[in-house]
């Protein structure tokens, strides 16, 4: 069998310390390469078995529909998270700050962070979705 690196992606930046995988960053379409550069310079007298490659292919199809599945789970949850906290508006909580000190206040508005919502109140604190404690209807005269 001849050989086949230049459709191997190429692992010589990579230090002995580094976290990436060059193999764990193949795409379908890579693998779709390597597997057709096999089988055009395999030996005719001694053919690789196909339906081994196939179940390889399918197995890495598999995995990426279950990377883009999380990922969109995940924004389907941020998502929710942002609807119910913004519904929050105008309520009254308490909770824990981003530095866990108790504070309660009147919820003013609505802001994002990599973490989740924030509830900004109207004394100025700010309480994370995850750190609400209490929700309460303000009383009528407020």
């Amino acid at each position: 069998m001849s050989s086949i690196g230049s459709s191997i992606p190429d692992t010589s930046s990579l230090t002995a310390g580094a976290t990436t995988d060059a193999y764990s960053e193949l795409t379908s379409q890579d693998f779709v390469k390597i597997m057709f550069s096999e089988l055009s310079n395999q030996d005719p007298l001694k053919p690789n078995d196909s339906n081994t490659l196939m179940q390889e292919l399918s197995s890495l199809r598999s995995i990426e529909s279950n990377v883009t599945l999380e990922t969109k789970l995940g924004d389907v949850v941020t998502q929710n998270q942002l609807s119910t906290a913004g519904a929050l508006i105008g309520k009254y909580v308490g909770g824990y700050t981003a530095t866990f000190d108790p504070t309660q206040g009147l919820v003013s508005s609505i802001s994002t962070s990599a973490n989740g919502p924030i509830l900004n109140l109207s004394n100025g604190a700010q309480i994370p979705f995850a750190n609400i404690a209490q929700i309460v209807n303000p009383p009528s005269g407020s």
